[in-house]
């Protein structure tokens, strides 16, 4: 899982994503956010590949994922096609990991399109309003400027938008793996494009459902997280019917890079519990 290359395709209403599927045992799938990929769990998932089926999804239009002009990146797309990858690779109950836009795409596939899992972990997701960190909100409010941006300009933005969702200092091979599927002229276009249809009318049509989950679930929440304050987690977890989030200290929105060991305990103690 080094290299992280995720060699399966999926395809779905004329759009496919990148997958990979490895190891033995119950399935446990990992769900990535914005603006990142399946890259975001390098540290996290291959520790569970002894005991687990591990599965590695790039969402349409992220990662290595096909990305193109029109494409419909939308978070009511991506709960839909999640919902059909599980039916497809007959991927019955497993347990979900998901964390910002990945908290979103499982939570609509659960609770609109009847995606049933054993489990779901939740890490500082995009799900109840207001959400976006400052940097998309600024985008979303220029969008034609910024889509017009220099190559040179975008390449130097992304390292620093990217930092900002970690409170620890990103190392440089963190930053550009991060970075990477957005440069080039198919890559720079994408990045905008998803960030353009985000939508709180995506979370805000499954807020008043989110007190019927099926399954377990517990919620992740970096102390420092400077995209999605704390405050959205207690608010979270209040409709979730938990007593509170798991607090992860000194960790801000990429809990995978500022405290992966504290995570890695929590999903270990988490599906420990499971029958």
């Amino acid at each position: 899982m080094s290299s992280l290359t995720l060699p399966h395709r999926f395809e779905h209403e004329g759009e496919a994503i990148a997958f990979d599927r490895r190891g033995h045992g119950q399935p446990l799938v990992f769900l990535h956010g914005t603006p990142f990929s399946s890259f975001v769990w390098r540290r996290i998932a291959p520790l569970f590949e002894v005991d687990h089926e591990i599965v590695l999804i790039d969402l349409a239009g992220y990662g290595q994922s096909a990305m193109r002009e029109g494409q419909d990146v939308s978070l009511a797309r991506q709960g839909r096609m999640f919902a059909a990858f599980l039916a497809d690779q007959a991927l019955a109950r497993p347990d979900v990991v998901a964390h910002d836009f990945g908290g979103a795409t499982s939570l609509r596939a659960h609770l609109l399109h009847q995606a049933e899992y054993r489990s779901l972990t939740l890490i500082d997701p995009v799900a109840i309003a207001p959400w976006g960190s400052p940097f998309v909100r600024h985008v979303r409010a220029h969008e034609t400027a910024f889509a017009g941006l220099p190559a040179t300009i975008h390449e130097a933005i992304l390292p620093a938008y990217v930092q900002g969702a970690a409170h620890r200092p990103l190392a440089t091979e963190a930053t550009t793996g991060y970075a990477a599927p957005w440069l080039g002229e198919v890559g720079q276009a994408a990045f905008y494009r998803q960030i353009a249809q985000m939508d709180q009318r995506f979370t805000d049509e499954i807020e008043p459902l989110l007190g019927r989950l099926r399954c377990p679930v517990q919620l992740l929440w970096g102390a420092e997280d400077a995209w999605i304050p704390l405050e959205r987690g207690h608010a979270l977890a209040a409709r979730l019917g938990l007593g509170g989030p798991i607090i992860v200290p000194k960790a801000g929105h990429l809990v995978q890079e500022d405290a992966p060991e504290a995570l890695t305990a929590a999903l270990l103690r988490f599906l420990g519990q499971r029958p």
